[in-house]
């Protein structure tokens, strides 16, 4: 008498049984990949868990980052680290007598595993923003100094970027680090760091550049397989300053001075010894395109010097001189 019937479900009853989410649509996943660079699969994982909400999704993502990069940086973090780039920072590189502004740059090295890595543009990246962190948070000491920074101390300041320096931190230079441990699968170590600073010269007509080089770049030309930075003192012709020319020659001069650093086995900028051509002054000066080319530091500096107009008129042997100097190549022995 009672027929087998199916139960009839009400528009009501489907919404209750119903536990399926919206599909993430292609336009979703392409804007959240292209503000956090994820795989695809992360991208829609977050839309999904976040009702493809944008802002939820983003949110979603820094806590799955953080708590995968923890176990990520855990699981290598005993593994050898030979492979990297040197970082260079300069955000002022000229001072000189009555000038309010003083020098300031910074170097550092950041190691990896692998030289595939070493070549990806999120470590790329990471060098430059460590690096202009480093140059940014270091106070000029003293006239003029070049000092080390504590790696320890640098990961526990916030990282500032170098492509938008203005922007709020949203983390450490360690969480940062460990970020990008999780995205790129290898283990990454601030291996050192310095900085150079310099208060404006106290002694009128004189002056402060900085000379930096980069050897073996690779995304930027402030990152590479060895770094230099050297320190200049040279006769400023107050007040008018060095003319644009004259700016422009020292550029020149200042780009081949870190190439013979880097160049050359530079050890010392002078020497007892005549012969030791570990000591700048003493090295044959190849790296500068000039009619002076190819004699010794000393002698080009000292002739350049008496061409431009720069000598000291109280018999200094040359109108600019390096004071000091560091070079840094990837992997190297540290003393």
């Amino acid at each position: 008498m009672f027929r087998n019937r199916r139960p009839r479900t009400t528009p009501a009853l489907k919404c209750l049984y119903s536990t399926a989410t919206e599909k993430p649509s292609l336009k979703l996943v392409a804007e959240l990949r292209k503000r956090t660079e994820v795989s695809i699969v992360k991208a829609r994982e977050a839309l999904s868990a976040s009702g493809n909400d944008i802002d939820a999704a983003l949110e979603w993502l820094q806590k799955d980052l953080v708590a995968s990069g923890a176990k990520k940086a855990a699981k290598v973090g005993g593994r050898a680290t030979n492979e990297g780039l040197v970082g260079v920072s300069v955000l002022s590189n000229f001072t000189a007598f009555g000038m309010q502004r003083g020098l300031r740059a910074a170097m550092i090295e950041l190691n990896c595993e692998t030289d595939f890595v070493g070549r990806n543009e999120l470590f790329g990246q990471l060098v430059a923003d460590i690096a202009h962190t480093a140059a940014v948070i270091s106070e000029p000491s003293g006239s003029f100094c070049l000092f080390s920074i504590q790696p320890e101390f640098l990961q526990d300041a916030p990282l500032i970027s170098q492509s938008n320096p203005s922007a709020p931190p949203t983390g450490t230079v360690a969480s940062a680090i460990r970020d990008t441990i999780a995205k790129v699968g290898e283990n990454i170590t601030l291996r050192r760091a310095m900085a150079v600073t310099a208060q404006p010269p106290t002694l009128n007509g004189t002056a402060l550049r900085l000379a930096s080089y980069v050897h073996g770049t690779i995304h930027r030309p402030t990152e590479g397989r060895i770094g230099a930075l050297a320190l200049l003192a040279l006769r400023y012709p107050s007040p008018k300053g060095f003319s644009p020319k004259l700016t422009k020659k020292l550029e020149t001069l200042e780009r081949a001075l870190g190439r013979q650093i880097v160049g050359f086995d530079t050890k010392s900028i002078d020497a007892a010894d005549p012969h030791d051509q570990t000591a700048l002054y003493n090295q044959p000066f190849i790296t500068f395109a000039d009619e002076l080319n190819g004699q010794s530091v000393r002698n080009v500096l000292a002739q350049w010097s008496a061409r431009e107009g720069l000598s000291f008129p109280d018999g200094f042997e040359a109108g600019i001189k390096p004071l000091d100097f560091a070079k840094w190549s990837v992997g190297e022995p540290l003393e």
